[in-house]
């Protein structure tokens, strides 16, 4: 299997099923006030790059760098369940690295559920570890916030 991650439009029908399918995930395990999930206008906008993951069934994750200015930060990364396991997270977090480099971001930040074990992981392979709330976020019982020097 070959994956390809590539930088496309959130409103495409690929980039919409995905994120209506990560938005549906997080409201069934969290609730609504602790979803920071981007809508797909937000994901649209000139500061994020939104990247699509494909293999050779088509479009199976997703991911986002939003430049923050001193610090980018990771967005709407998900995995269709069906696709797991296949490096397709990965690959994913590794072109969002790539892109953060080209834009001169020194650090990568990122919020995620507490729960969310499988991406805990897959962040710290990539080189994330924790650190406290940044931006607008407030510490909470359902996030996890992690950092990575680039």
């Amino acid at each position: 299997m070959t994956l390809k991650v590539a930088p496309a439009d959130p409103r495409s029908p690929d980039a919409r099923r995905l994120l209506g399918a990560s938005h549906a995930y997080l409201l069934s395990k969290y609730p609504p006030e602790a979803s920071f999930a981007l809508s797909v206008d937000e994901l649209a906008a000139p500061h994020i790059r939104f990247l699509l993951v494909h293999d050779d069934s088509g479009a199976i994750g997703c991911g986002a760098l939003a430049n923050k200015g001193t610090y980018g930060e990771l967005k709407s990364m998900f995995v269709d369940p069906a696709a797991r396991g296949s490096g397709a997270g990965g690959a994913i977090v590794a072109a969002l690295i790539s892109a953060a480099r080209e834009q001169g971001l020194p650090m990568l930040k990122l919020e995620t559920g507490d729960d969310l074990y499988p991406a805990h992981r897959l962040y710290a392979r990539n080189g994330f570890t924790p650190c406290g709330p940044f931006g607008d976020y407030a510490k909470g019982p359902h996030s996890i916030f992690m950092e990575r020097a680039l």
